[in-house]
């Protein structure tokens, strides 16, 4: 269950009392800017174990492994649909914007200005690159 929520992550307690902290970059594939996009607290989560330091008693989790893999995912979408998604940054020389179709999916799509992170939009899947995992997608 999910204890407390920071910047950096969410502390969640596994069971008997015992917390382990899931780092924000352990959550999902895609790039979040809080760990309250995707949990809340009081929330029960499934979690992975990713490590143990007994001398430090610390506990690292990991949840974006739980999600599936990459080719889990694409299995539901398959080119010239049309589906939600979620904006989650553009590319840094406005070649793209990453957009988040499920928690563990990101497809690119192409540069317009005006749009924001966690913006909900409509794309057009124009290619699915199975060989390089990758997913081209138009903004409608």
């Amino acid at each position: 269950m999910v204890k407390n929520i920071r910047r950096f992550g969410a502390f969640i307690d596994i069971g008997s009392g015992i917390t382990g902290l899931l780092h924000i970059e352990d959550i999902s594939v895609s790039r979040i800017k809080s760990p309250e996009e995707r949990f809340f607290v009081g929330q029960k989560i499934k979690v992975m174990i990713k490590s143990i330091d007994k001398e430090n008693n610390r506990i690292v989790l990991s949840y974006k492994e739980l999600l599936g893999n990459w080719e889990d995912n694409i299995q539901d979408f398959q080119e010239k649909m049309i589906v939600a998604g979620t904006v989650k940054e553009a590319d840094q020389y406005k070649n793209g914007l990453f957009i988040e179709l499920k928690p563990n999916l990101v497809g690119l799509a192409e540069y317009k200005d005006g749009f924001r992170y966690g913006q909900k939009v409509k794309v057009y899947i124009k290619k699915i690159i199975k060989d390089k995992k990758k997913i081209k997608l138009l903004i409608v």
